[in-house]
C-alpha cells in the first residue's frame, strides 16, 4: 500500500509538471483540446448546423455565442489522475493498458457531454453555466476517473491467474492458508 501511494504521488507530480511545460502545451495539449472542439462541433451538427469550431473555440454562428475549452476543461487532469492510479497499482501491464484505454474513452466521452451541455447552457443562462462549469462538471469528471479506477480494480484477474498480489501472497504467507 505504501509503495502504491508513493508511486501514485510521484507519477502525479511528474505528469502534472510535464503537462504545464510550454512545449507540451503547444504540441500536445492545445492540439488535443482543438480536437475535442472539432469532435464536439461534429456531434452538435447532427442536430444543429449553425455551429463551428476554430481551434479550441466553439461558436454559434447565429448568435455569436462562443465557449473556449481551456486547460482544466479538456479532461487531461482527470486522465493524469487515472493514469497515475492505474500505473501505480501492481497489476499486469496488459491490464493497465486496457484499463487506461477504457478510462480514456469514458472520461473523454463524459467530457464531450460536458462541453456540449455547457455550450448550450451558456446560451440559455450564464448563472447556471457558471455553476455547472465550476462545480458540478468538474466534480463529475474527477468522479468518473475514480469510478473507472474502482471498476478496473474489480475487473483485475485474481492473483493465481496473473493478477496483482494480495497481502496473503507476501513472503511471510503461510502456505497452508494461502
Amino acid at each position: 500500500m505504501v509503495r502504491f501511494f508513493i508511486l501514485f504521488i510521484v507519477l502525479l507530480v511528474s505528469l502534472f509538471t510535464i503537462e504545464v511545460l510550454q512545449p507540451v502545451q503547444e504540441h500536445v495539449i492545445l492540439p488535443f483540446t482543438a480536437g475535442l472542439a472539432w469532435i464536439s462541433v461534429n456531434l452538435i451538427e447532427l442536430f444543429d448546423s449553425g455551429v463551428a469550431s476554430m481551434g479550441k473555440v466553439i461558436r454559434d454562428l447565429e448568435t455569436g455565442f462562443a465557449v473556449s475549452i481551456e486547460p482544466g476543461c479538456n479532461g487531461v487532469e482527470a486522465l493524469i489522475i487515472l493514469f497515475a492510479a492505474i500505473f501505480a497499482f501492481p497489476a499486469p501491464l496488459k491490464n493497465k493498458l486496457i484499463g487506461f484505454a477504457i478510462g480514456f474513452v469514458a472520461i473523454q466521452g463524459l467530457n464531450l457531454v460536458r462541453i456540449i451541455s455547457l455550450f448550450y447552457m451558456g446560451q440559455w443562462n450564464m448563472t447556471w453555466f457558471n455553476w455547472f462549469h465550476l462545480y458540478l462538471w468538474q466534480a463529475l469528471i474527477i468522479l468518473d476517473a475514480l469510478v473507472v479506477w474502482l471498476i478496473w480494480l474489480r475487473m483485475l484477474p485474481p492473483p493465481d491467474k496473473g493478477g496483482p498480489p494480495s497481502a496473503k501472497d507476501g513472503p511471510d504467507a503461510d502456505p497452508a492458508t494461502a
